[in-house]
């Protein structure tokens, strides 16, 4: 888009107690151009993040919650066995909740209580994912959500794209410059919206019956990694100058 006069926000002025921000207008010579440039990266995941969880049944609230209270404290003990520091193991949500038999043409008749418990896992040895998630389901979980693969600190890969945006925007403004009959271009102003990192999200939980657990216990599930994407979304104006 371009304009021939922008408005820029002055940085604020400390001449009181409580800083104030002035509107300044400062007229370009000659038109503007306004680019909005996103610019992503992609790099290999070094976390994973891992719902998982108990339910439990019984006849009564009490008893219901107390199962589910020494299942829940078996699989963390596990969790935390493999490695996995107390900092990266949160529970997410605890549910009590009545169960009842809803047939057709009857009343629901009760049947007792189910409760879970779900914990949220971060999980720093990607190699390890697979392994992990066999040692969960051998321990008593009876969902598994995940993973969602991430990197703990994208601050270099955000300023790969930093650079590599700012690059391309000034290349697009010197385009449109020419095009327009100018030489070249002055930048005015940067403004930029970060986002994090990004990867494939699961949608369906994996839901495990207890019987599970009495059966032959299988291979560790396959897992991949793959890449995760990071960037950073800027807003240049440019002025075009002969």
């Amino acid at each position: 888009m371009i304009r021939y006069a922008i408005p820029l926000l002055a940085a604020a002025a400390l001449v009181t107690p409580v800083a104030q921000a002035a509107e300044v207008q400062i007229a370009a010579q000659n038109p503007v151009i306004e680019l909005s440039v996103y610019e992503q990266i992609e790099v290999e995941p070094d976390m994973a993040t891992v719902s998982t969880g108990v339910q439990t049944t019984a006849p009564t609230a009490v008893e219901a919650l107390r199962r589910n209270s020494a299942e829940t404290e078996r699989l963390i003990a596990l969790i935390r066995a493999l490695g996995v520091a107390e900092r990266d193991i949160q529970t997410a949500r605890i549910n009590l909740n009545p169960q009842y038999d809803y047939r057709s043409g009857q009343t629901p008749r009760f049947t007792g209580y189910q409760a879970s418990n779900q914990l949220t896992v971060k999980l720093r040895q990607i190699d390890k994912v697979g392994e992990v998630l066999d040692a969960m389901v051998g321990a008593g979980a009876t969902n598994i959500n995940g993973p969602y693969f991430s990197i703990s600190d994208d601050t270099e890969a955000k300023a790969v794209a930093r650079r590599n945006a700012l690059e391309r925007g000034r290349e697009q403004a010197e385009e449109y410059a020419r095009l327009s009959g100018y030489t070249g271009v002055r930048l005015l102003q940067v403004s930029e919206a970060i986002r994090g990192t990004s990867g494939p999200m699961p949608q369906n939980e994996v839901m495990m019956a207890s019987a599970v657990r009495t059966a032959a216990p299988p291979p560790p599930p396959p897992v991949a990694p793959g890449v995760v994407a990071t960037g950073v979304g800027i807003a240049l104006t440019f002025e075009m100058t002969r």
